[in-house]
């Protein structure tokens, strides 16, 4: 049973906003993600900026994923009384600088003591094409961006007690919304590659109700390595060259993974969540 799915519909009743990276009401897109300390990151792996900055782009990067500006976030912290000043600078510096870089005001909030740290952003967005995880059709061919499996590996020799450069993917992901806009014309669906190859592909599946024919083959761990917060998108295979196009244009890896078929899919990965 996938426990997050089974407690957001018993929450919401089934809103027929639910199912995509954000809830979309009109032209308005509403997201939200928590970055919570010793289940996401601890504080030993990363300086109070890199977590700051972190929780805002993950939180960013649900927005971008379907195709939308993000413009406003909404805040909420939880912190232990035990972090001084300084340390507070920082985390808002790297939440502050992360959000102008994408153009968003950051509008309100709320925080507490805590006895750890604990951060929930909420992003307000705007499309007019959104890019939902419904649209796939047998035949089409599924997409990802970048390299999958640093993630995992820089997190593994984080909890080994090792560290890790500061542009590592682990710390600061890169998000690819020049690639977004531009190939969105082209595109069935798509969402943010958060959970993994495997997990994020079942999702595609369960909710177009199709399985897939594998084109590449990877390691489980490699497959299973969330937090990459890369793309996953679907398309026509006539559309693969223009695709194609667009990739280089942007300077953004694109590598195809499998096309859809009849079937279903089955998630062999542990969940992430739960």
């Amino acid at each position: 049973m996938n426990v997050e799915n089974y407690f957001i519909n018993a929450m919401s009743h089934r809103s027929s906003h639910i199912g995509d990276d954000g809830a979309i009401v009109g032209e308005w897109i509403y997201s939200k993600d928590i970055f919570f300390e010793n289940v996401h990151f601890k504080r030993k792996w990363l300086s109070a900026y890199q977590i700051g900055y972190k929780a805002m782009i993950i939180n960013i990067s649900d927005a971008i994923a379907m195709n939308a500006q993000p413009l406003y976030a909404l805040v909420g912290v939880a912190m232990p009384k035990s972090m001084s000043l300084f340390a507070m600078d920082e985390l808002a510096r790297g939440m502050r600088e992360c959000a102008l870089q994408f153009g968003i005001e950051i509008i309100g909030g709320d925080t507490i003591a805590n006895s750890k740290l604990d951060l929930s952003i909420t992003i307000i967005s705007k499309s007019k094409n959104p890019l939902l995880r419904k649209g796939l059709k047998y035949g089409d061919v599924i997409a990802h961006t970048g390299q999958i499996g640093e993630s995992l590996r820089h997190l593994r020799y984080l909890m080994a007690g090792g560290k890790v450069n500061t542009k590592s993917r682990f710390v600061r992901p890169v998000l690819r919304n020049s690639f977004i806009s531009k190939a969105r014309p082209f595109l069935r669906c798509g969402m943010d590659l958060s959970d993994g190859l495997y997990s994020d592909i079942g999702k595609l599946c369960a909710a177009n109700r199709c399985g897939i024919t594998w084109k590449k083959r990877y390691l489980k761990q490699t497959a299973c390595s969330g937090e990459e917060y890369e793309m996953l998108v679907a398309f026509s295979a006539r559309n693969a060259k223009v695709l194609e196009r667009i990739s280089k244009l942007t300077r953004t890896p694109l590598t195809i993974v499998a096309t859809a078929r009849r079937g279903k899919f089955v998630n062999r990965c542990k969940a992430h969540h739960f």
